[in-house]
């Protein structure tokens, strides 16, 4: 199977970790952590992660600069990694509606004259099926798609089965289906939960994943018929390879965990957050687990405190060390085992239904992607048009460097900018951003065959949890250089710039 991890590189400290900052109550145990040899990520550069988790259901690849050398027979190009730009969140409306597409002709066309690769863009689960279950209208991404083509770019689709807004940088407001929703008003149990009961809407709990309150169906019946539909009516984009990665939502913000810090509900950094398990359906569900353990007295934490609370403030983190105990590691092992379960399931559902389209099936995952030999891509979460932030996403992108012999001995199967506007396509910042373009490409032209890919395989058979547990364990740390070899510029460059901007203000 083709797979892809993307991961998010954070702020300032020397470690790189593949996990959400602070220790957060609510996110999987899953640590894995490179060290930056330049003494830390200093431009505040982020970059979300997409991977196939390696669930019970997925396969491993080979090493992504290994498949590019062989493929290609091009020592140069298997240092080229593609570049995409992710569309405006709202570029086809709440209301199901594509009403800039001579606005986004121009951009494209001149994304296009850039030498990028492709564009991202998100396929709203709350757009298609507003209507009701299995209506279906695919008409607005039938035409963003169609023009997408025509200016000759590829297209990363994402499956985004989660609210847009309420998470940092969310412009635009497009919640689940209204049905959904008047189901939760009837039941709203069917929603992430807090110890306090305070409901989560961004996305359903996982612990109706296999219940069938939707209709007759469940909510992996609801995702798998979703994406059945999206193969059968993107057919032709897919056959002409213009579709070359499916990314499969898994969670809030498209990823493989839990709401544990919503903004929404008063969080803020660095608060541990809340575990987020106290619906009926996850209640119920670790009773079960707990009572076939021999434990049928134990129920969920009631000492992991509140959003803003620090670990010390807690039974479970502080003092008390609630969460080394036989009770609390038992609940860690089970919440975690829920959302490995989760992306398993809803993956799975994605390679049968994909199976044979040249797509790569991506996800939002934490995990050592390189380590695994599983492609590893990036996204920027914030955006950034300075040369500085530049230079560190290609350091991100190549931690080695270039090498001029062969595959290089670290890279990126891809990088997915955030996000066009009208500030990116602004004079100096495009001029800066198509040096970034060639940097990415490693001073190499456009290269559509680096985006190909062969026919989706089946997944393996099931990885048993406890290897899975013992894959999430701390590893070595991977080397990085100092600064990228395939610099856009420096300080000076800057300064330069700002001259001449003034001068050219004077003399217009």
């Amino acid at each position: 199977m083709a797979s892809i991890v993307t991961f998010k590189l954070s702020s300032l400290p020397k470690k790189m970790s593949f996990h959400k900052p602070a220790d957060l109550p609510g996110t999987t145990p899953i640590n894995t952590e490179q060290t930056s040899g330049n003494g830390g990520f200093k431009q505040n550069i982020q970059f979300s992660s997409r991977r196939l988790v390696k669930g019970p259901q997925s396969v491993t690849t080979d090493a992504p600069t290994e498949k590019m050398a062989s493929k290609s027979g091009n020592t140069e190009l298997s240092n080229y990694v593609p570049l995409y730009v992710m569309l405006q969140l709202g570029v086809v409306t709440r209301e199901n509606e594509f009403p800039d597409q001579g606005k986004l002709e121009k951009q494209l066309i001149e994304l296009k004259s850039a030498e990028v690769d492709g564009v991202m863009v998100d396929v709203w689960w709350g757009i298609v099926e507003a209507k009701g279950p299995k209506q279906y209208d695919w008409s607005s991404y039938r035409k963003l798609f169609q023009l997408v083509q025509n200016c000759g770019l590829k297209i990363q689709a994402i499956m985004s089965f989660h609210q847009c807004g309420g998470n940092i940088g969310d412009a635009v407001y497009i919640p689940i289906p209204h049905w959904i929703l008047a189901i939760g008003e009837k039941d709203p149990d069917i929603f992430y939960t807090n110890r306090s009961g305070t409901r989560n809407q961004e996305y359903l709990s996982l612990g109706v994943d296999n219940l069938p309150l939707f209709g007759g169906r469940t909510a992996v019946e609801i995702y798998s018929d979703y994406m059945k539909s999206f193969r059968e009516n993107m057919s032709d984009f897919l056959e002409a390879e213009t579709i070359v990665d499916i990314e499969a939502g898994l969670g809030p913000a498209g990823e493989l965990r839990y709401p544990s810090y919503p903004e929404t509900q008063g969080w803020k950094f660095p608060g541990i957050g809340e575990f987020q398990c106290y619906d009926k359906y996850l209640r119920q569900d670790f009773k079960e687990a707990a009572t076939k353990a021999g434990h049928p007295e134990w129920d969920l934490p009631d000492d992991a405190g509140t959003y803003n609370d620090t670990p010390e403030k807690t039974g479970f983190f502080g003092p008390d060390r609630t969460y080394q105990t036989e009770k609390g590691k038992f609940f860690l092992t089970w919440y975690s085992n829920k959302l490995l379960e989760h992306g398993d399931q809803i993956l799975e559902e994605a390679n049968k239904t994909f199976l044979g389209c040249k797509v790569k099936l991506s996800a939002k995952v934490l995990s050592g992607g390189w380590t695994e030999n599983i492609d590893l891509a990036g996204e920027n979460a914030l955006s950034r048009y300075d040369r500085a932030g530049y230079n560190q996403i290609l350091l991100n992108a190549r931690p080695n460097g270039v090498n001029k012999n062969g595959p290089p001995k670290l890279k990126m199967a891809g990088v997915t900018y955030l996000r066009l506007s009208d500030k990116l396509l602004e004079w100096k910042n495009f001029r800066i951003f198509k040096t970034f373009i060639e940097k990415m490409h490693a001073d190499q032209n456009y290269s559509p065959e680096v985006t190909d890919v062969a026919p989706l395989q089946r997944s393996k058979p099931k990885i048993p949890i406890d290897e899975l547990l013992e894959a999430t364990k701390p590893i070595k740390p991977f080397p990085w250089d100092e600064e990228t070899d395939m610099s856009v510029g420096s300080t000076l460059a800057d300064y330069l710039d700002k001259f001449f901007d003034f001068f050219s203000n004077i003399l217009n």
